[in-house]
């Protein structure tokens, strides 16, 4: 083959968010009240905005069109540029017609509680503490997307409850760019968030004071062995003498397992809820919450005022301020129609629990809600972040209401894990102190309810909602005096 110089032509795709693809996007994820302070924000930076009257019978503010000689610039069309599609991203990048974005599967919280009765923390939350990180440690923006999605999904302590494989579907992005985001996330502070077993969270903290060496892998590889307490055998698969060994357990009980703990549980004593919810006749009444939705208007006669004078570089820079006004007029007013449509989805599907209580929740999925409102999954995951409804039940975060499903004893269908959380906690809440009940026994008892479980999912759920196990109680009621 000649070797020299040519001239080759190629076609490939590539990624590109407009700035109002962008803006999109933060509108979608923020919440009512992250929503004012951008709005304070825009009034600042835009002289043709200006805050109008929040009255209930109010219409959208319709946007205010430039004069004909006047085309004002592209700011994107309107309702497309909330919803998400990542094929159509390279096809409609120039009118803002698109998104690529994170899906956050299933979170629930505390097992029946509202936000009103759950506690509250102080300071930073853990999300807050990481997202505050991510800017400067990203490569680029891409990595940076995908990090913030994997942070959303972090639990309290700092695990990520999905699989890598959901989050490259979610987000239709390739595997190895989840896993290099991830690897990012996992550098942040505090060291070991972003693990996804106790194993990986001491290995990253390990690793991170230099101590994973080759002996340390082994004991953290054998954790099971560690709890059981079987020494002997530990130092011989480490290859290590009795000091090392005593060196090795001193260091492994100084990692945090759950390094998320230190961080504030957030201001849920403080939420505001952003949708509305209240019994309708036989139905629901839906609304956003008008009291932290500002209404923008624009300001037509200092526009007029403005236009009459004033250089040609002073008329361009009018007519940008112009579109950026209507533009944003026209997302403000897509965003609020988006939220209403998932949340009125999300009540019709669990209609149950908004009326008989928490053993009435459905399993539910992001895709289930998407598919029902022809929206992308991705679009559903935004509005749900940090956005939460008030009902007579009190407050619940949106994503509370999707949860995983569990086998029915009668094969009729598959009832909520929140659902099942709740049987076990009333069935130990009830149970005799002179007969407390094994896993075995809740076993029983729940297939006689209609829930079929294995008794290690039991386990799991009553460890979850952080009660203990049946030697544990028996233990507590007599230290109580009770029983």
């Amino acid at each position: 083959m000649a070797l020299g110089p040519r001239l080759d032509l190629r076609q490939s795709q590539s990624l590109v968010m407009t700035p109002q693809l962008q803006q999109a996007i933060r509108l979608l994820a923020l919440s009512n009240l992250e929503l004012e302070m951008f709005i304070g924000e825009a009034l600042e930076a835009n002289p043709l905005l200006e805050l109008g009257e929040v009255r209930q019978d109010d219409a959208p503010a319709e946007p205010f069109e430039a004069m004909p000689s006047e085309p004002a610039a592209d700011a994107g069309e309107g309702e497309a540029a909330l919803d998400i599609d990542p094929e159509r991203l390279d096809r409609d990048r120039d009118t803002g017609d698109g998104e690529w974005g994170a899906a956050s599967p299933a979170g629930a919280g505390e097992e029946g509680l509202s936000i009103d009765e759950r506690g509250a923390g102080e300071g930073p939350t853990l999300a807050e503490h990481l997202h505050a990180q991510i800017g400067t440690a990203a490569r680029d923006g891409r990595e940076e997307f995908i990090a913030r999605a994997l942070i959303d999904q972090l639990d309290e302590a700092g695990y990520l409850t999905v699989t890598l494989p959901e989050v490259a579907d979610a987000l239709d992005v390739p595997r190895a760019e989840v896993e290099r985001a991830l690897l990012l996330v996992q550098s942040l502070d505090p060291t070991g968030v972003g693990a996804r077993s106790l194993a990986e969270c001491l290995a990253l903290q390990a690793k991170e004071a230099d101590r994973y060496d080759p002996c340390m892998a082994r004991l953290i590889d054998n954790l099971d062995l560690v709890a059981r307490g079987d020494v002997s055998r530990l130092k011989r698969m480490c290859e290590v003498d009795d000091g090392d060994f005593a060196d090795m357990m001193a260091e492994l009980r100084g990692y945090d397992p759950r390094p998320g703990l230190r961080f504030g549980a957030g201001s849920e004593a403080a939420v505001v809820p952003d949708i509305l919810l209240s019994p309708a006749g036989s139905g629901w009444d839906i609304a956003l919450n008008e009291a932290t939705l500002p209404r923008l208007i624009v300001n037509r006669t200092y526009y007029l005022e403005l236009r009459q004078g004033g250089d040609k570089a002073a008329q361009g820079w009018l007519r940008e301020q112009l579109a950026e006004a209507n533009w944003l007029l026209k997302a403000l007013d897509q965003r609020a129609k988006t939220i209403l449509r998932v949340a009125a989805e999300i009540v019709k599907r669990q209609d149950g629990f908004f009326r008989r209580g928490v053993s009435e929740l459905k399993p539910l999925t992001l895709r289930a809600v998407a598919e029902a409102i022809e929206l992308h999954e991705s679009t559903v995951s935004r509005v749900t972040s940090n956005k939460y409804l008030a009902c007579p039940r009190g407050t619940f975060e949106l994503k509370y209401f999707f949860t995983s499903g569990v086998a029915t004893s009668d094969g009729a269908g598959a009832a909520s894990a929140e659902a099942v959380k709740a049987a076990i906690r009333a069935l130990i809440e009830g149970e005799d102190p002179k007969d407390i009940l094994s896993d075995d026994t809740l076993v029983d008892l729940l297939r006689d309810k209609g829930f079929d479980l294995a008794r290690r999912t039991v386990a799991k759920y009553r460890e979850a909602m952080g009660i203990g196990s049946s030697v544990q109680r028996r233990r507590q009621k007599k230290l109580s005096g009770v029983g």
